[in-house]
């Protein structure tokens, strides 16, 4: 387990923009392929600093898609991004059938996922993305906690050859890794804090909300574990099976909708191996809409309280408050 001190806020697509223009340089395969997005996901980096490996495709998704499955063929690493609200949906039967069915060496970056998309609105707010792209057969999908790891994601799947999809967030979050001592595991869990009461397992964005309520919760008396899951699929087992044996009740919190993201992910190990109360913080069923990340995460309950109201609620059903 490591020491957690949250470090100085940084964007993930910064840091995105910085190591894909730095891969460009240093490895011929990697190319950029941009929907008309570049100065929101920051691939402009690419565009202005290696303009040789940056491909402009348009507001054209599903082409973009099928080109990148095409350069694949031929030896290309394509990285292809775009908002994880149309990279996932809008172009998903060419992902299917063009790219996860023969194994193609496409990444593809779903950038301002989740709900704070800086008041974008539904159509842009991507909360299904984890839930399709966990169901496509061959498919890596990744979700970093911060800029640090977004980076260490990046470089493994850089070597990693096959599909992967990386979840991005559009505002700075807090460091919570060292990029000295911090390496990436495919399919590991990495144990942020240790407790004996319950677990909380988080993915992206939620990691510093889920360290921020273990501390309202530490103020209470009750002491969580947290697990950050930075690979979705392949997910940990070993690591929530024996959270759920050792401290026997579990909260899961993504910024996502609550239907076939990591809470499923969790409750699928749960019901096969070790059943114990679990609740899962994350978008209800409804649609999402504009407004400031602070009123979003409270009007959709997925704030550091909202995760620690479930903790206690699910140690209600443990039986360890009364």
């Amino acid at each position: 387990m490591m020491a957690i001190q949250l470090g100085k806020a940084v964007a993930m697509r910064d840091v995105f923009g910085d190591t894909l223009l730095q891969l460009s340089k240093t490895d011929p395969r990697v190319y950029a392929l941009d929907g008309d997005l570049a100065t929101s996901t920051k691939l402009d980096k690419v565009a202005e600093s290696n303009p040789s490996k940056f491909l402009q495709m348009g507001i054209a998704e599903q082409n973009m898609l099928g080109t990148a499955a095409g350069l694949a063929t031929v030896g290309i690493q394509p990285w292809v991004c775009s908002f994880a609200a149309f990279i996932a949906k809008r172009a998903l039967d060419q992902i299917v059938v063009s790219i996860a069915q023969p194994k193609l060496d496409v990444k593809m970056i779903g950038a301002y996922s989740g709900l704070l998309t800086g008041c974008t609105g539904k159509t842009h707010q991507g909360l299904e993305d984890l839930a399709i792209m966990r169901s496509i057969p061959h498919m890596l999908v990744f979700a970093p906690a911060d800029a640090v790891e977004v980076k260490k994601i990046m470089e493994f799947s850089n070597q990693y050859h096959g599909p992967v999809y990386i979840r991005l967030a559009r505002d700075p979050l807090p460091t919570i890794f060292d990029e000295e001592t911090y390496s990436f595991s495919l399919g590991k869990a990495i144990k942020l804090k240790d407790g004996k009461d319950a677990t909380i397992i988080s993915t992206g964005t939620q990691t510093v909300r889920s360290l921020e309520a273990a501390e309202i919760l530490e103020n209470r008396g009750i002491q969580v574990r947290v697990l950050h899951m930075p690979s979705v699929k392949p997910i940990d087992q070993a690591a929530i099976i024996e959270a759920a044996e050792v401290t026997g009740a579990i909260v899961t919190t993504e910024e996502h909708t609550i239907y076939g993201g990591l809470g499923s992910a969790v409750a699928e190990v749960l019901v096969e191996n070790n059943p114990v109360p679990m609740l899962r913080v994350a978008v209800q069923d409804r649609n999402s809409e504009s407004g400031s990340n602070d009123a979003l995460l409270k009007k959709y309950n997925i704030g550091p309280e909202d995760i620690a109201a479930a903790i206690e609620k699910v140690l209600l059903r443990k039986g360890k408050l009364h």
